[in-house]
């Protein structure tokens, strides 16, 4: 008698056959060449019950033998696919690339500013043409002016700044996020500047799902695609 082992070993060299007066039909596989999922095994162990010599059956131990070896295929084929896809999220240079971020700080597209480790705030504006006059206002929750700057003329491009959050007599006045506002002016004519800021970046979180490594900043949790530059 056929053991199941060979049964599943010739399931795929089956020839078509040829129905009377018609034309030869074919059997499309569910699984690629070679490939066989726990359904079909379990078909073809029943295909051989069903029609095995009732004065030579298989024998019980040969069978449950044959069960166990096909049952730790499987669930180490299963197993070495959660591996590759730990590895996968875990692996290569995206952890250990984001953890040499820590205490660094990233410039991101932002018009909010937090303070920096030594209390500042930083940030840049970027001018699509030459200004006669530039403002830079720092405003707080409440939507108040904490500071402001007058910058005078400037060039085209980016412009930096920077703001130890303190007023003139050295009190300090912000110690939260603030809203830039910047605004330009040229030929009697006034717009607002795109801004970044600088923020802190304290940490990583990796989603226990495997998910995008997220860099832990003032601003919140950050891609770290987001980063324009970092310092």
């Amino acid at each position: 008698m056929t053991s199941i082992i060979d049964t599943i070993n010739n399931a795929h060299n089956v020839p078509a056959t040829t129905p009377i007066g018609g034309t030869p039909s074919t059997t499309t596989a569910a699984n690629p060449a070679g490939a066989m999922s726990q359904d079909d095994f379990l078909k073809l162990m029943t295909t051989q019950l069903t029609t095995q010599d009732p004065f030579n059956p298989v024998d019980n131990t040969q069978m449950v033998a044959q069960m166990a070896q096909f049952s730790q295929v499987a669930g180490i084929a299963q197993m070495n696919q959660s591996l590759q896809t730990i590895a996968a999220s875990l692996g290569g240079s995206r952890l250990s690339d984001a953890a040499s971020w820590i205490g660094h700080s990233m410039l991101v597209t932002s018009d909010v500013a937090t303070p920096l480790r030594d209390g500042s705030y930083a940030g840049q504006f970027t001018l699509a043409n030459p200004a006669d006059q530039v403002n830079v206002n720092f405003v707080d929750a409440n939507g108040a002016v904490v500071h402001s700057e007058t910058l005078g003329a400037q060039s085209a491009g980016d412009v930096s700044f920077t703001w130890d959050g303190k007023d003139a007599s050295g009190a300090t006045v912000a110690d939260g996020p603030v809203r830039l506002v910047v605004t330009a002016t040229h030929a009697g004519q006034t717009t607002t500047a795109p801004t970044a800021t600088w923020t802190s970046i304290g940490g990583i979180q990796s989603p226990a799902s495997g998910g995008t490594t997220q860099l832990v900043t003032g601003l919140g949790l950050l891609d770290p695609s987001a980063a324009l530059r970092i310092a």
